[in-house]
């Protein structure tokens, strides 16, 4: 898949996951991922990236075994779940952020 024109480097994908601004330089690429098909997927992943090292950490917590799993298990599939229910909202809020129109 070829680049696009203001494509992030890989720390400012990071913070743009962690729900940072991008530069303006980047504004191009904001539009793209927010409005492209498959936004809503990218979305997804993007969070999946964010919420899997969490949950491992949940995990690693003193605890019965089971109680550890449970645990990771409810936080990545409830957060995924708000995620993919308010996905409209976030990418509206996202748009915003980045002084974009939907």
């Amino acid at each position: 898949m070829a680049r696009l024109d203001g494509d992030p480097g890989g720390w400012r994908r990071v913070r743009y996951a962690l729900g940072f601004r991008l530069p303006a330089e980047n504004r191009d690429w904001v539009r793209h991922d927010l409005t492209d098909a498959g936004w809503r997927g990218r979305m997804v992943l993007r969070h999946l990236a964010i919420m899997v090292p969490v949950c491992v950490g949940l995990g690693s917590l003193p605890a019965q075994w089971w109680i550890r799993v449970m645990v990771g298990m409810l936080a990545l599939v409830a957060s995924t779940f708000t995620v993919v229910i308010s996905a409209d909202e976030l990418r509206r809020s996202r748009l915003r952020q980045h002084g974009l129109d939907q």
